[in-house]
C-alpha cells in the first residue's frame, strides 16, 4: 500500500484544494492530509479566516481524503515522521524545496519521495484572489448608488 501525505492550510475550500488533493490521490492508495495549525498558517501564510478545528473537518469529508489530521505546532517534520508517508505531494505553487523535504525526511528515518504537482486549472480561485475579488465586490457594491 503506498501512502501518500499531502499538506496545506485549506483556508476557504475551493475548486483548486480539491484538485490538488484529487491529483494528490492518484499517487498512491491512501491519501493523508495534514492541515496546517493556524499558527503555522499565520507564519506561512495569512492568518486563517476559519479555525483549525473547522478546516479538518472539512477537509476530511472530502472524497479523496482517508485521513485528515492537524499538523505539528511546532516541527513541520515531526509530522511526516508519525505519518511515515511513501510519498509527498506538494502543489504547484508550494514553498519547500523537494529535495530539501526528501533529505531532512530521510535525516529524521523516513524515506520519502517528493512529487511536485502541476499548477492548478482554477488558480485564479485561489483563497487570497478570491478574498480579493470578494473585497473588490463590495467596494463597488458600496460605491454603486442605489
Amino acid at each position: 500500500m503506498v501512502r501518500v501525505m499531502a499538506t496545506g492550510v485549506f483556508d476557504l475550500l475551493h475548486p483548486g484544494h480539491v484538485y490538488f488533493l484529487e491529483e494528490a490521490k492518484k499517487l498512491g492508495d491512501e491519501l493523508v492530509v495534514v492541515v496546517a495549525r493556524d499558527a503555522t498558517a499565520k507564519r506561512l501564510k495569512h492568518e486563517p479566516i476559519v479555525p483549525e478545528h473547522l478546516r479538518l473537518q472539512v477537509v476530511a469529508a472530502l472524497k479523496p481524503v482517508d485521513r485528515a489530521l492537524l499538523g505539528s505546532p511546532t516541527d513541520i517534520y515531526q509530522t511526516v515522521v508519525d505519518v511515515r508517508p511513501d510519498i509527498i505531494a506538494l502543489g504547484y505553487d508550494q514553498i519547500w524545496d523537494e529535495h530539501e523535504v526528501e533529505a531532512e525526511s530521510a535525516r529524521r528515518g523516513v524515506t520519502v519521495k517528493v512529487v511536485r504537482l502541476p499548477e492548478i486549472p482554477h488558480d485564479h480561485l485561489a483563497t487570497k484572489r478570491l478574498v480579493d475579488r470578494i473585497i473588490e465586490r463590495a467596494r463597488t457594491a458600496e460605491e454603486t448608488p442605489q
